[in-house]
Order: C-alpha cells, then structure tokens, then sequence
C-alpha cells in the first residue's frame, strides 16, 4: 500500500525530530556541533587546522551549557580552551622537518601514573556526585567527564594513547545517554566513537611509520 500523505509527513517530523536531538534545533548548537565534527576528523589526520574549530566548538558550548544553567560542563569547556591553546604550541613544536606533526606512544611508567590519577579522580568526583547531589548516574558521568580531560591533555601532548580514552568515553557516554534515553545524543556519541577508532588505527600507523624513519 502506498503512504498517505499524513503518513510521509509523520515519518519527516520524526526525523526531523531525531536529527534535532542528534544536532540540536539553534544555530547555535548546529555550529558547535558541525565544528566538534570538523575538529575530530581533522584531528585524524593531525592537522594544526584542528585547533580553530576546537576552540570555536568548546567556546560555543560554553555559552550554550552556561545559558543552560549546567554550569559544571561550561567550566570543563574553559579548561579546554586552554588546553588547546597549549596544544597550538606543542603541536607547531612537535612537527619534523617535513612539517609533518610527530606522534608518540606514552612509556609504560607514565601510562600508570595516567591510569591511577584517572581512576582515583573517577572515584572522587563519582564520590562527591553519589553523596552530594541529585545525580543519575555519579560514577559514568564522573568517568565521561574525568576521562575528557586526561584525554585531552594527551592529545595536546600528541600521545596515541589519547584515542584509547575517547573510544573509552564514548563508549560509556552511550550507555549514559541510552539509559536516560537521550538516544539523538547517543547516536552522535556513536559517529564519534567510530571517528575514534578512526583516529587510533591512523595515529598507531603514524607512530610506527616515524618510528622505523627516526
């Protein structure tokens, strides 16, 4: 049977809905999304061009969780704006003679220290979240967010390692999403953790590439 009318128009205004949710409805939000996407992929490839649409994303998200009143994610994105302003400088330092940005593995000794500070800061800010707030899920959100920031600052450091923690975070910012039923939001954490992935095999190909060069 063919659609009706109605019916094609219904299907349309779920999907509009579901990309709205997905992407957000405000120009706003459009942007900050379209540029956390540009950032990610040119990330990827480690390309310096990352960094302005990085520091335009976290500064538009910014704006978007403080006008949202959440205002423990509008804090989090002004230590990513720092961040990558350092990450601007260790990149451009951190590029061989070809101008070709040079990744590397952390050492063995460092990649505890990061685990026990991840998890001992996991466990606090799940701690204070379970016992001093109304929060759904303490201990996820707690990872997501604890996770965001050592990963970042490994990213700005050019380690591969950084990959490992996103997928991580995506991961379970999908099961947090899902659970709560923000599923548009879980399906976004879904092209991002693919985009991880991505970046983990690129990245680890890179390394051992300038490893058998050096």
């Amino acid at each position: 049977m063919f659609a009706t009318r109605k019916d094609r128009q219904s299907v349309l205004n779920e999907v509009q809905s579901f990309l709205g949710g997905m992407f957000g409805t405000r120009a706003v939000e459009i942007v900050a999304v379209l540029c956390g996407l540009a950032n990610v992929l040119l990330i990827i490839r480690r390309s310096l061009w990352n960094y302005p649409f990085g520091l335009v994303m976290v500064t538009l998200y910014a704006w978007i969780f403080f006008n949202a009143r959440l205002y423990s994610d509008s804090i989090l994105q002004v230590f990513f704006f720092i961040i990558q302003l350092f990450g601007i400088v260790w990149w451009i330092r951190g590029r061989n003679c070809g101008g070709e940005l040079m990744v590397r593995k952390l050492p063995v000794r460092q990649l505890q220290i990061t685990a026990a500070v991840a998890v001992c800061g996991i466990a606090a800010m799940g701690g204070v979240m379970a016992n001093w707030t109304n929060a759904a899920l303490p201990y996820p959100d707690a990872a997501v967010m604890v996770l965001s920031v050592v990963a970042q600052m490994l990213l700005a450091r050019r380690f591969v390692e950084n990959w490992v923690l996103w997928i991580i975070v995506d991961v379970i910012a999908i099961g947090v999403y899902v659970a709560k039923d923000l599923h548009p939001t879980a399906a976004l954490y879904g092209i991002f953790l693919i985009l991880a992935i991505a970046g983990l095999l690129d990245w680890r190909r890179a390394a051992e590439r300038q490893g058998e060069e050096a």
